[in-house]
């Protein structure tokens, strides 16, 4: 007998899809004021665990109705079809559901043995309510890119890491940690190469319509994804090259007066789109040089790359620019012939080895070496990249924390604010030698958010290192089996 008094070995699914209705009635007009801020948190997580479970359960619902032919029964044209109209769902949910299906359920063969789920891991962690349906999603796009030819082995493994990321971490992280796995396993470019990435190279500028506006579509190569990422991280900042503001800062300016950035910033009212067009009309300007941008937040406006000296030396792998896109490494190194890219090589402890284009102790090679090292900000679970970080003491400036490497770190602006003396503020550590994180930035949240105070890093901006032990790590593994 379970907590609603309805015994489960009795009851028929009918009955316990009529329970589930009424428990969900009944904490939907609950009354939640009582609850502490803990609790709160506490019923959301695992209110969303059983959502994720009941969602998992389309699946085999799914099946079941196409075993017994209702699509065709019902004169929809197939199974996306049939679930519109029965459902009301959008096209893209019908078809998301139905390639979830695909992928995690369990079908009879003819023979009528049970064929288990392509993606067993990922059914498992679904069905546990451990992951959500945009986890599965976004899991099933990584493995379908993967070569058709790599060794069962090897297609497990890349599984395994997308399930033990999406346990813990964001869905949006996925596609990121699936170009990371391809260029490992494809270091030779078999399936996506750069070749194939300029082939489908190309911007298309529409007529104008009658209004005078033009539509632009088109795809761009990560080199220069990571060219405009550098100019746009500084002309699309808000308050800069506002065209509806004749006093905001100008692209000729090569130098920022804060302040002055600060009251057009506060000004601003555009969007991140109208940010960008605004950039892009400001560096066509005449009188505008590329090259003489000034600087951004304390560097020149440039494309810096970073990269493993293992996957260096192997050729394989990506290197991460400081707006958090990834280039090849061979174009990476193509684009560090240039005069303008700069090249960061990192040993095998992710340390900055090599910083061309330096002055020793300059604060410009202090933030070289922090992009390299930390690659976005540091507080866990931001997604800000390195260009729109400024540099933070772990042990405050205040306190006597030095103006060292050790003792510096990224953070975005709005992560930044929220550092302070308070008890609602969080507090930033280096974690020490005996942790895993050696060397590292590690934040402390406030008590009501974590009353263990537990230093944690923010791995958002890392999933390359750690994909890579993972992968050596299965190499081993499956080479000693082998012997």
């Amino acid at each position: 007998m379970n907590s609603t008094g309805v015994t489960l070995d009795t009851c028929g699914i009918a009955e316990l899809a009529a329970v589930v209705e009424t428990l969900s009635d009944s904490v939907l007009h609950a009354n939640l004021t009582p609850l502490a801020d803990g609790e709160v948190v506490e019923l959301m997580q695992r209110l969303e665990t059983c959502k994720r479970q009941l969602s998992a359960l389309d699946s085999r619902l799914i099946i079941e109705a196409c075993n017994r032919s209702l699509p065709e029964g019902s004169g929809a044209k197939g199974v996306v079809p049939f679930l519109r109209q029965t459902l009301g769902l959008s096209k893209y949910d019908a078809s998301v559901r139905v390639k979830i299906t695909m992928q995690c359920g369990e079908f009879f063969e003819p023979t009528g043995h049970l064929r288990p789920a392509s993606l067993v891991k990922t059914a498992e962690a679904y069905e546990a309510g451990n992951i959500s349906r945009d986890h599965v999603r976004n899991i099933i796009d990584v493995m379908n890119h993967l070569p058709a030819d790599i060794a069962a082995e090897t297609r497990a493994e890349a599984e395994d890491i997308l399930v033990g990321h999406s346990r813990i971490g964001w869905p949006d992280d996925l596609p990121k940690i699936g170009r990371d796995i391809l260029a490992r396993i494809d270091p030779d470019g078999k399936v996506v190469s750069d070749a194939d990435r300029r082939r489908r190279r190309g911007l298309i500028l529409g007529r104008p319509g009658v209004d005078g506006m033009s539509w632009i579509e088109g795809w761009i190569t990560p080199e220069l994804r990571a060219l405009l990422d550098a100019v746009f991280a500084k002309l699309a900042r808000p308050g800069m090259c506002n065209i509806d503001d004749a006093d905001s800062v100008a692209a000729t300016a090569t130098v920022v007066d804060s302040k002055v950035l600060e009251a057009a910033a506060r000004r601003d009212r555009r969007d991140g789109g109208q940010r960008t067009h605004d950039a892009l009309f400001a560096l066509l300007q005449p009188g505008v040089d590329p090259t003489k941008l000034g600087s951004h937040r304390g560097l020149p406006v440039q494309a810096i790359v970073t990269m493993s000296l293992n996957d260096l030396e192997r050729g394989a792998g990506v290197a991460t620019t400081a707006s958090g896109g990834h280039v090849s490494i061979d174009e990476a190194l193509k684009m560090a012939e240039g005069t303008k890219p700069v090249l960061a090589v990192l040993d095998a402890d992710g340390l900055p080895l090599y910083l061309g284009r330096c002055q020793r102790l300059a604060t410009p090679a202090q933030r070289l070496a922090l992009i390299a090292r930390d690659k976005g900000c540091t507080r866990p679970g931001c997604e800000a990249p390195a260009s729109m970080c400024a540099v933070h003491h772990v042990t405050d400036w205040a306190k006597g924390g030095p103006t060292d490497l050790t003792n510096l770190t990224l953070v975005c602006d709005h992560c930044h604010a929220l550092v302070n003396g308070s008890a609602e503020g969080w507090k930033t550590v280096v974690m020490g030698k005996d942790s895993p994180y050696r060397g590292r930035t590690g934040w402390i949240a406030p008590k009501r958010l974590d009353p263990t105070g537990t230093p944690r890093v923010n791995d958002r901006h890392h999933v390359g290192e750690w994909v890579a032990a993972a992968i050596e790590s299965s190499c081993r593994r499956w080479g000693s089996r082998a012997a």
